[in-house]
């Protein structure tokens, strides 16, 4: 292992056989592919954390696609179910231009009614009462829905919301990109094939994206690398993917654990070593995240010393993971990251969407 560590540190671009063999390990390599992964980041960020001021702006939990591993999605006209209109959005808005944010991140669920033009308006809503924040919104299933339900291609339906005021696409639905995961865990979102072909055309159009991978469900080693491998590929192609956002799944209080299904999530030890083997593995990628809102902060500060170079957003709300059971998902104060960064020897940094100073 210390050899295939040092020629990944060297410059080999590690095969997925490699990279899986790396994430199964469990004695005391796991602090020695942590190292090395520590060292890269190090080549690719410095000494550098960054993090966005951004607020998450929920639109409505109704969901047409009920997924199993999720809690924050319900069907239409069920019993606790919300859905904002024009002056409520606003109303957030208007609360996240008081706070000074530079992102305004839309979360809902697919709502059955949605249309391209739901979208475009919600969109245009938002872009009326903050004109310079970047709207970070729509993940290749609702722009595939959008494109369904309104009769149009979804490039159509990316063009419209770029117009609209859509500054980055959310890489979000992707889950695990292996299809014999997603028909167990989310089998209405788009498959793996429509989930890339969307990513791409957004790309090709020069709007940047997240990309994600959310593990710890009924995905193995294996369907990890599958999924970073489609990622890398991708990222080979278009170069524009802004980072990787890994989400640990939280299990609590959803169908997949309730029935059975699924076990409790990742361990520490998954967590440390999908956002270190990432970091080796996706040597096209200059950014990962910590999601501080699934795997709490003491792990967060344990994983910016593991190949994470970024902290994520300030959130304000993040109902999402709350639903599920999250011990953090709320705000996040700038000077209590600075405490965290500061701890590890690190320099805090503002950023924008895409990564440039503020």
């Amino acid at each position: 292992m210390i050899q295939l560590l040092d020629d990944v540190l060297g410059g080999h671009r590690l095969t997925g056989e490699e990279a899986v063999g790396l994430l199964k390990t469990r004695d005391r390599g796991v602090w020695e592919i942590a190292a090395a992964a520590d060292r890269m980041r190090e080549h690719k960020a410095g000494d550098t954390v960054t993090y966005v001021r951004n607020q998450n702006l929920h639109v409505t939990n109704i969901c047409k696609n009920i997924c199993g591993f999720c809690s924050f999605g319900k069907p239409k006209g069920a019993k606790g179910t919300y859905f904002y209109g024009k002056e409520q959005i606003q109303e957030q808005a208007a609360l996240a231009k008081d706070r000074g944010v530079t992102e305004i991140c839309l979360l809902s669920g697919v709502h059955p009614d949605f249309t391209a033009e739901s979208y475009r308006d919600i969109i245009s809503w938002v872009r009326e009462v903050v004109p310079r924040a970047d709207i970070h919104t729509c993940s290749p299933d609702e722009i595939a829905w959008a494109a369904k339900q309104s009769g149009i291609s979804t490039a159509e339906v990316i063009r419209m919301l770029r117009d609209a005021g859509l500054g980055t696409l959310q890489g979000t639905a992707a889950e695990i990109l292996v299809d014999r995961v997603r028909e167990i865990i989310c089998p209405r979102k788009v498959s793996t094939a429509g989930w890339v072909r969307i990513i791409k055309e957004a790309h090709a159009m020069g709007i940047k994206s997240t990309a994600t991978i959310m593990y710890g469900s009924v995905d193995t080693a294996e369907d990890r690398i599958r999924h970073l491998s489609i990622l890398r590929d991708i990222q080979d192609e278009t170069g524009g993917f802004t980072e990787l956002v890994p989400l640990s799944w939280l299990y609590e209080h959803t169908p997949l654990f309730e029935s059975g299904i699924a076990p409790r999530g990742a361990t520490g030890r998954e967590d440390l070593l999908l956002v270190a083997v990432a970091r080796l593995f996706l040597d096209n990628f200059d950014h990962i995240q910590v999601p501080w809102q699934k795997v709490g902060l003491k792990m967060t500060s344990m994983l910016l010393r593991a190949g994470a170079d970024d902290i994520g957003g300030t959130m304000f709300v993040d109902a999402v993971s709350a639903d599920a059971g999250g011990e953090a998902g709320g705000f996040f104060d700038p000077e209590e990251m600075r405490r965290i960064v500061d701890d590890l020897g690190l320099t805090l940094r503002q950023r924008t969407t895409t990564y440039g100073p503020v």
